[in-house]
């Protein structure tokens, strides 16, 4: 027989929650910092041009202010969890990171088709990151779904798949 001792449901699904372990703590600490840094930066970029600003380029800085906050609220967020995530902070960036990538991709199209240059570098580059920003998010939903699922067996739960809200 096994010699060590048997833990209880509430023991094994707070070893599979890693809620605030200091490796994601850290994690949202970066994501929180450098989002305030890069919407301060643009943002002061974007403040401090000396005339008007053609419309795309308006757009461009727009996009960009509002990704650096949302990875800095999202940051925020993780940091501040008491709870359990289960996973939901990787869902979350992984959502962040494609949509980031997609309009930023659309954006480097949408110049170099303008421009009638750059049109090739620009939907390679955008599709490789928009092609891992998928691959991430999935295996972030599936890893949230895994540990769903055995925390769902873990407290003796039936119908563990429903009521998840499809993350």
């Amino acid at each position: 027989m096994n010699d060590e001792p048997r833990l209880s449901a509430e023991e094994m699904i707070g070893r599979l929650s890693g809620a605030l372990s200091p490796w994601r703590r850290v994690r949202g600490v970066v994501a929180l910092v450098a989002g305030l840094a890069g919407a301060v930066l643009i943002g002061s970029l974007w403040a401090t041009e000396p005339g008007p600003l053609p419309g795309r380029t308006r757009l461009a800085f727009a996009m960009l202010t509002l990704f650096c906050l949302a990875w800095a609220c999202y940051g925020g967020w993780a940091v501040t969890r008491r709870a359990p995530l289960f996973a939901a902070d990787r869902v979350v960036a992984g959502w962040l990171a494609l949509t980031a990538s997609a309009a930023t991709t659309a954006l480097m199209v949408t110049v170099a088709a303008r421009r009638g240059s750059g049109l090739a570098p620009a939907l390679a580059a955008g599709s490789a990151l928009v092609a891992l920003s998928i691959v991430l998010t999935v295996r972030a939903h599936a890893r949230r779904r895994a540990l769903l699922r055995r925390k769902h067996e873990l407290s003796g739960e039936r119908d563990a798949g429903r009521g998840t809200g499809g993350t």
